[in-house]
């Protein structure tokens, strides 16, 4: 007998959607059926015209525990994350005290992750100078590769990377590196302004085109594996296409708020918006868009970085003194699929770049799919029901967005983590390891 059966009109299988029936024993997924078939089980649940999704797997996430949990924390981020459709996430390695690059430090980072946990998590390690000898028994104990920064990260404990220390890096270890993008020589001092257009001026496209040819360079020389987070910039696509019909591997991912926010359209004053890489203008967003439709981009995920209002200095607006980051693991899956259906996509390509695409990026086979053998992580997902983001309804720490009083498409009613729903009461996630082929 099933432990339980969820049924829709609209599951999204990795056939598409249709109607079926997914029947679930310990925790995984058994079958999936037709939508009216007869299975003995304790629990029978129909959505009925609700579409039944796999669970989105966030691999950019900043958890900040320990050192900043004023910032954000285990329990937060990781209830926003359900509440939002995510059921798996992968913590980034800086801005935490201490960052996790050693063994001793994962190990810290797993003590405060203990049984705060609403979904499940996973790890990155940091790649600094000095600590290229420490990366492999840092990748032997499970985590899902390494981010290196090659500007300035914010933080002092998380130095960057220049280009001799990224090949080291690359040659230690034969690991996934995941890079943020930018180059130091391209970037320039932002005047105190509450101008968004004076911030973005100080972060122009060529940072990125830069940096993206640094980190494809030294990829092809190691034979390395490289991803090139929260690509803003379009102009760097052609380098990314270039080098993928040449053989090297690299990869890249954007996020929600360079989807669907316009540099012209922000506000003065608005450090809500302040990331980096920036936001930039609405034709860069329509070739992000064509990259992520035909492959070049591989998927959406968050960079979820809160912080503090007061680091926000949103008092001031001042956008060069604001901390550069923004908070959307809980509204990541509306504010996508508002933007992707009005531009004719289907839920089903949703599903396929937020949670199929991120969990083979890491590895993680059991998760994002609604298929046998899968992790039984479900979402209840309504996509024609709307609502406006009211910041007081956000789960994680400080709830600081530039989505506020914006009208979103697509609810979501329940998450399911491995067949028992997330409540916000009974943390149930997991830490999660690198599975290895």
């Amino acid at each position: 007998m099933a432990d339980l059966v969820v049924r829709s009109r609209r599951a999204v299988t990795p056939a598409g959607q249709r109607p079926a029936a997914v029947e679930i024993a310990d925790g995984r997924i058994v079958a999936v059926h037709e939508y009216g078939a007869r299975i003995d089980a304790d629990h029978d649940i129909d959505l009925g015209e609700l579409a039944l999704l796999p669970g989105l797997v966030d691999t950019h996430v900043h958890v900040n525990e320990p050192g900043r949990t004023e910032w954000e924390g285990f329990a937060t981020a990781t209830r926003a994350a359900a509440a939002g459709g995510v059921t798996a996430i992968i913590d980034m390695p800086l801005n935490s005290i201490p960052p996790t690059v050693t063994v001793a430090a994962l190990e810290v980072k797993r003590a405060a992750a203990a049984g705060q946990c609403h979904v499940d998590v996973g790890f990155w390690g940091g790649a600094v100078p000095g600590n290229t000898d420490d990366l492999p028994a840092l990748h032997d104990a499970g985590v899902f590769g390494f981010k290196a920064f090659l500007a300035d990260s914010g933080v002092p404990e998380f130095p960057p990377l220049d280009p001799d220390g990224l090949a080291g890096a690359l040659a230690g270890v034969d690991a996934r590196f995941v890079l943020h993008a930018e180059d130091p020589h391209h970037l320039h001092a932002a005047a105190s302004s509450p101008a968004y257009a004076d911030f973005l001026a100080s972060r122009p496209p060529d940072a990125e085109h830069a940096a993206v040819a640094t980190a494809i360079a030294a990829a092809r020389a190691a034979r390395a594996r490289v991803h090139i987070l929260h690509l803003s910039a379009a102009d760097a696509l052609p380098l990314i296409a270039a080098a993928r019909a040449d053989g090297v591997r690299v990869t890249a991912e954007t996020c929600p708020h360079y989807l669907t926010l316009d540099a012209a359209e922000i506000p003065a004053g608005a450090t809500e918006f302040k990331c980096c890489p920036p936001i930039r203008d609405a034709a860069n967003a329509d070739r992000l868009w064509a990259a992520l439709a035909n492959g070049l981009i591989s998927c959406v995920v968050s960079d979820h970085s809160p912080c503090t209002p007061e680091l926000k200095h949103a008092d001031s607006g001042d956008f060069a003194a604001a901390w550069g980051g923004i908070a959307s693991v809980q509204l990541g899956l509306p504010v996508v699929w508002t933007a992707a259906r009005a531009r004719g996509h289907s839920l089903a390509e949703v599903v396929d770049w937020m949670a199929r695409r991120p969990a083979d990026l890491v590895g993680l086979t059991r998760k994002g799919r609604l298929a046998v053998g899968a992790d039984a992580d479900l979402v209840a997902f309504d996509p024609d029901a709307t609502f406006t983001v009211d910041p007081s309804r956000l789960h994680h720490r400080n709830p600081v967005t530039p989505y506020a009083g914006r009208t979103l498409s697509g609810v979501v009613h329940t998450t399911w983590l491995r067949g028992r729903s997330v409540t916000g009461d009974q943390p149930h996630g997991r830490l999660l390891e690198r599975e290895d082929p």
